[in-house]
């Protein structure tokens, strides 16, 4: 990398007359920013191929370099005003940009060889991270507009990929939109410190009523808002292409980068459609904030790290197996890799199993579940699945307590990516330019929290046709026959999960999504298919429990101060609401896994950017972390036990397990056991199978985080014992013959009672004749 001296003795010479010129309040600013400029400078210009054949420039300062390149406004003792000379750069990025690398000792080593990066493409490689518009950490506060139309196209509303309602009009729109047309307007952007600015992506007005982009723009930056400089291209003020479509993300790299605190985005052509084009974006901006000489008090920044140490990156799909690998080498004994099926392009649904005894179900240990991933460019669940099994093997061997009671008294599986297809077409985008909705879809564009089997329609329909409401089942509902065959437009994602959940019996789970701060718990689809409507499930009370634990641990979504993701304010709900409520979701997850087995599931929706910059992921973790624990723990809550034969001692398989006043059943398992999750209260519960008689016992749920123990001994029916024994060729027991012969006594007492009535009945009718 070649590096011009004489501009760095230049740059450093303008810099330290600054300081002796007796800018004195400014001076332990300069002495850090110079050691900081040392080693920040220059630019490195890689040249790449896009899809169409020619050859494009693509510019990105490099960390590490030299003074060179990088422009302040602080330089040279003459705020707002000293200019560097720069070079040509190419403003709209579409394709992803290569990093560099370390060239090879000689040509012939380097002949026939790839790197991992030229194997397979991966996201763009950004010098500095988002500011984090669309992630919330810039707050409103430091969005200011030359003019906005009205509230709901304020500035605040310009963020990256932010949602709007489905009226034009209120107060969530989707986009700041500027109450004139002309090239005076602006969006300005306050960092609330110095910050090396490298870039700006835009994008245009999220609206299903009107079509606003900007086509091109101007960036301008200030140290006070009073004066501004332009960002240059050369001896001219730079121009950036802007939008051709609204949902798009457009990156443009400024070709050489500028220190300020602030910046502003200045559109200067945009899509006019006759007189009512309005100039409307969204936007992220990138930057690399500097050290503030003035917090010398590390508790005065923002945290932006974890104490636990972990793998805070994206995984693409081998470098999430490698990891999942890598976790089991390091605990062996507590830990399984195993495979539900494959994606339509082959790729393994890898799930890491951990417990104290991997492969077995235990009896009496419940079966946990978290799937992250469904949508695949919803990626935060799948980073915290990651970071979860690394962070329990980490502390099970460190011995404490807490994990490790987790893992000896439960069964948990751990899905971090149920549509990796989707996951590696948004990874290549990268967390920025994959927009919002790449990835969402299989390969054959299915979303899967629609995919699966309705089974409220059959449910609702048979309420409404059976008459006697004895006959109706409240639980275990089959599977339609339509959905089950090769033709049924059902993901092989969707089968494998169905499978998976019919193979292992799930006690509690939850699916991880992301876009938005909410836990949603079932029925997730309204009954006569409105667009929204509370409906409650027989388990509601327990349900909003379970959404209660997971959203009021949550650091983020127990923020009573945090403003809305998009268009919806979920705090005047505290951050949970039953799915249908929010919006109608025939064929979900949630309510499918109720309604065909007995494992209760919820969904999370983790934040409001979908795919968090990496630089995002430890706060993440330490938002997420307590949720994650203590929702896992919920599963021992309620009542357990094991249904057995109470001659034979033998565990029962598929009784049914009745609570009074809750209508909806649940079934043992092969062994016998099973686990109700209920409040704490009192409960009269009843076990009833086929051929035995049914069981009754009042069982007392308690506070504690145990459950209450409710075993049941069923006693078989006569008829039933006596076809065993006949089909064995055995002895019938005393106490058996006594039960027979009553009964056979009693059979004969009442034919005998039968043919008396007939015989008088006789009589009569033959005298009267």
């Amino acid at each position: 990398m070649l590096q011009s001296s004489g501009s760095q003795r230049l740059n450093e010479k303008l810099v330290l007359e600054g300081f002796l010129q007796g800018r004195v309040a400014m001076a332990g600013f300069l002495l850090i920013t110079l050691l900081f400029y040392l080693n920040c400078g220059s630019f490195v210009v890689v040249i790449s191929r896009p899809a169409d054949g020619t050859t494009s420039r693509r510019a990105t300062v490099a960390l590490n370099t030299a003074l060179t390149s990088t422009e302040s406004l602080f330089s040279a003792g003459k705020p707002n005003t000293t200019e560097v000379p720069t070079t040509g750069f190419t403003t709209r990025y579409r394709k992803s940009i290569s990093k560099p690398t370390t060239a090879p000792e000689s040509l012939s080593e380097a002949a026939g060889k790839k790197t991992e990066r030229e194997e397979e493409e991966g996201p763009p490689e950004l010098e500095c991270p988002p500011l984090g518009l669309e992630s919330l950490k810039v707050k409103d506060t430091q969005l200011r507009a030359s003019s906005y139309k009205r509230r709901g196209l304020g500035p605040h509303r310009g963020r990256l990929n932010i949602q709007s309602g489905t009226v034009d009009g209120d107060i969530y729109d989707g986009a700041w939109c500027a109450q004139y047309r002309d090239k005076k307007q602006w969006l300005e952007v306050d960092a609330r410190r110095l910050t090396r600015f490298t870039g700006v992506i835009l994008q245009g007005r999220n609206s299903i009523w009107s079509w606003d982009i900007v086509h091109t723009y101007k960036v301008q930056f200030s140290n006070d808002t009073l004066v501004w400089k332009p960002c240059m291209n050369g001896t001219e003020e730079a121009i950036f292409e802007g939008n051709q479509d609204a949902e798009t993300p457009v990156l443009a790299l400024f070709d050489t980068s500028t220190v300020a605190r602030y910046i502003r985005i200045n559109p200067q052509t945009w899509y006019q459609n006759g007189t009512k084009g309005d100039i409307c974006l969204r936007a992220e901006v990138l930057g690399c904030a500097l050290p503030d000489p003035n917090s010398i008090y590390p508790w005065q920044t923002e945290p932006t790290e974890s104490k636990d140490k972990l793998d805070f990156r994206h995984h693409n799909y081998k470098e999430m197996r490698k990891l999942m690998k890598s976790v089991q080498d390091e605990c062996p004994d507590i830990t399984r890799i195993y495979s539900i099926g494959k994606s339509y392009t082959g790729l393994k649904l890898y799930v890491m199993e951990i417990s104290d005894n991997p492969g077995k179900h235990e009896l009496g240990e419940p079966e946990f579940r978290y799937v992250a991933g469904m949508h695949g460019n919803e990626v935060l669940g799948r980073e915290l699945l990651l970071n979860l099994m690394q962070y329990i093997c980490q502390e099970y061997k460190r011995g404490d307590q807490r994990i490790v009671h987790l893992v000896k008294e439960t069964r948990i599986h751990l899905l971090p990516s149920m549509n990796p297809d989707g996951y590696e077409m948004a990874f290549k985008k990268g967390s920025e330019l994959a927009g919002w909705s790449l990835g969402r879809y299989s390969y054959e564009g299915i979303d899967m929290n629609h995919n699966f089997a309705d089974l409220n329609s059959v449910m609702w329909t048979a309420i409404e046709l059976e008459t006697d409401q004895s006959k109706l089942i409240n639980h275990y509902f089959p599977i339609p026959e339509q959905y089950t065959t090769e033709e049924a437009f059902v993901a092989s994602e969707t089968r494998a999960v169905i499978s998976w959940m019919q193979n292992i019996p799930f006690v509690l789970g939850a699916n991880l999504h992301g876009g938005e701060l909410v836990v949603t718990y079932p029925y997730d689809m309204t009954r006569d298919w409105a667009p929204r409507e509370h409906t409650p499930t027989a388990d509601e009370s327990f349900f909003r429990w379970l959404a209660v634990v997971y959203a009021s641990t949550n650091q983020v979504m127990s923020n009573h101060d945090r403003r809305p993701c998009h268009n919806k304010d979920f705090l005047r709900y505290n951050n949970i609401i039953n799915g249908a409520d929010w919006h109608n979701v025939p064929g979900s997850m949630n309510d499918f896994s109720y309604l065909h087995t007995n494992c209760f599931e919820v969904t999370v929706e983790l934040s409001c950017d979908k795919f968090p910059h990496a630089s995002e992921l430890p706060i993440e973790w330490e938002n997420n972390r307590e949720s994650l624990l203590t929702y896992m723990e919920q599963v021992h809550r309620g009542i357990k036990g094991v249904v057995r034969d109470k001659d034979t001692g033998a565990g029962i398989a598929d009784a049914v397990i009745k609570v009074d006043d809750i209508d909806h059943h649940i079934r043992s398992v092969a062994d016998g056991d099973y686990w109700r999750l209920l409040n704490p209260g009192e409960y009269r519960v009843t076990a009833t199978t086929d051929g035995y008689f049914p069981s009754s016992r009042t069982c007392q749920v308690m506070y504690d985080h145990y459950p209450t123990i409710c075993d049941f001994r069923l006693t078989k029916m006569p008829k039933e014992r006596l076809k065993e024994l006949l089909m064995k060729g055995g002895k019938l027991p005393k106490d058996l013959q006594l039960r027979l012969r009553q009964l056979r006594m009693r059979k004969l007492r009442v034919t005998t009672k039968a043919i008396n009535r007939r015989r008088a009945a006789a009589a009569k009718r033959a005298k009267r004749v």
